[in-house]
């Protein structure tokens, strides 16, 4: 169990870096997300293939877990809009409401009852962002963002939960950011149409960014991720990642 924490917060770490690629990375939020979750996919192929991990799983299999991979990518695409319509102490201090939206939806899917100290100790966050929400209008677009985020982080949280225990961990990344790809791919004509970009694809500096993005922040943060959920419970791994904003903003502060 010990390793376990070790590795969590091993994975809080690597996500603060997250929010610093996406304020550095000039691309807008859905072309952003498409490249990481491309990258990913080819990083995560090669390892599966070369390493010749896990056992063959039939195309029901991979769509169920394909399907749960739209939920992160979705996520990231809300993500990134917060912190390009906010700032990165916006976009990762919403991220924080994951806990809360843990606490609301899992009994809900799960069927059981609701744990008050789950729901108090995530109430503190909703405290927080309700403060800023309230004193600094000028985010508030940014906030909703952040939140709506939050909510789909959470149910990929949870029902990633579930798979962690039937699947090797980068099995199930790499099929889930294969899907992210695939449906960013067939839908980005139609968001560009109504998100117009000065550029779609990435420089070259836009490019080592989101190469580290995808190597470290994606396909180690979420391989970590995976296979913490095998030991500690979706709400602990959540309210363990509201350290991200501490890392986010240091390391923000050193960059910017």
């Amino acid at each position: 169990m010990k390793k376990s924490y070790l590795l969590l917060h091993l994975a809080v770490f690597l996500a603060g870096f997250t929010g610093v690629f996406g304020k550095l990375i000039t691309l807008n939020e859905g072309l952003l997300t498409l490249y990481r979750v491309l990258f990913s996919t080819v990083i995560l192929f090669i390892i599966v293939k070369y390493l010749k991990i896990g056992r063959k799983i039939n195309h029901a299999e991979k769509f169920y877990i394909g399907k749960i991979g739209i939920l992160i990518t979705v996520h990231w695409v809300f993500f990134y809009a917060s912190i390009k319509y906010s700032n990165i102490s916006i976009g990762v201090i919403c991220y924080c409401l994951t806990s809360f939206f843990t606490a609301i939806f899992k009994p809900l899917i799960d069927k059981t009852k609701f744990k008050f100290i789950e729901l108090l100790l995530s109430a503190l966050m909703l405290v927080g962002i309700s403060l800023i929400f309230h004193f600094d209008t000028s985010y508030q677009l940014g906030i909703i963002l952040g939140v709506i985020s939050s909510a789909f982080a959470a149910l990929y949280t949870i029902y990633n939960e579930r798979l962690v225990h039937l699947y090797d961990s980068k099995i199930i990344n790499y099929y889930q950011m294969a899907a992210g790809s695939i449906i960013l791919l067939i839908i980005m004509p139609l968001y560009l149409y109504f998100f117009p970009a000065e550029t779609v694809f990435p420089n070259i500096t836009d490019f080592v960014y989101l190469s580290l993005l995808s190597l470290f922040c994606t396909v180690g943060l979420y391989v970590l991720f995976a296979e913490v959920l095998k030991k500690i419970p979706a709400f602990t791994v959540n309210l363990t990642f509201n350290l991200e904003p501490i890392y986010a903003i240091v390391i923000a502060f050193v960059f910017f």
